[in-house]
């Protein structure tokens, strides 16, 4: 692995650690938001919407990892859960 290789594997890991930072912030907002009951009672459906957030998130930070380790993109992909994500993930890769 040349510099510029090294590089870049630091990179994502960094940006996967600055996603999950961000995902545990979301959650800890939609924790309190869920704490107030006639809130969450009004809002559920839109407070779903934090899940999707962190599940994404997870997701993407989780991508970024495999391919600073060096998994090939196809492959770190192919784990992707959330099966939106994934397709939107293969549809970036393909040459155009």
């Amino acid at each position: 692995m040349d510099i510029l290789e090294k590089q870049t594997a630091e990179l994502c890991r960094a940006i996967a650690d600055e996603i999950r930072q961000v995902s545990l912030l979301v959650e800890e907002l939609a924790r309190v938001l869920v704490d107030d009951e006639e809130l969450a009672l009004r809002h559920i459906h839109r407070l779903q919407a934090f899940d999707l957030v962190i599940q994404r998130a997870g997701e993407s930070a989780r991508v970024l990892d495999q391919l600073a380790a060096g998994v090939h993109s196809h492959q770190a992909i192919d784990t992707v859960c959330l099966e939106a994500l994934q397709h939107r993930l293969r549809a970036a890769t393909r040459p155009n």
